[in-house]
């Protein structure tokens, strides 16, 4: 059921659909936060989604978490943008190939979830 407000816009009156129960921002949610984790990153490039035009499009949509009233939903922003920001960027998205960088994250995102406890 749509209505239309005096400015001839239309505004649907429904809640935000579902998916699987969930909303998107939801999805988006998890998602992003799982971009923390070196390893699914590899995962990632190794199943070619890093050098998937459409695939690289939703990570650079996805940097609205860049911003304060989004941020706040991270559960570690610290990792969770560092690798939203350098997945922008096509060199590492070849270079999370390698085990030493995944290892070099894994080691920082550690280091840093030990000292923001």
């Amino acid at each position: 059921m749509d209505a239309s407000s005096s400015t001839g816009t239309v505004h649907s009156l429904q809640p935000e659909q579902s998916h699987g129960g969930f909303t998107r921002f939801e999805l988006e949610l998890e998602f992003v936060q799982a971009l923390a984790n070196p390893y699914y990153l590899n995962h990632l490039a190794s199943q070619k989604l890093l050098q998937d035009p459409a695939f690289i499009a939703y990570l650079k949509y996805l940097r609205y978490f860049q911003q304060p009233e989004y941020t706040k939903y991270l559960f570690y922003p610290g990792p969770t943008l560092n690798a939203l920001e350098l997945l922008q960027q096509e060199r590492f998205r070849q270079e999370i190939l390698s085990p030493d960088i995944v290892a070099h994250l894994a080691e920082q995102t550690l280091l840093s979830s030990i000292k923001a406890k």
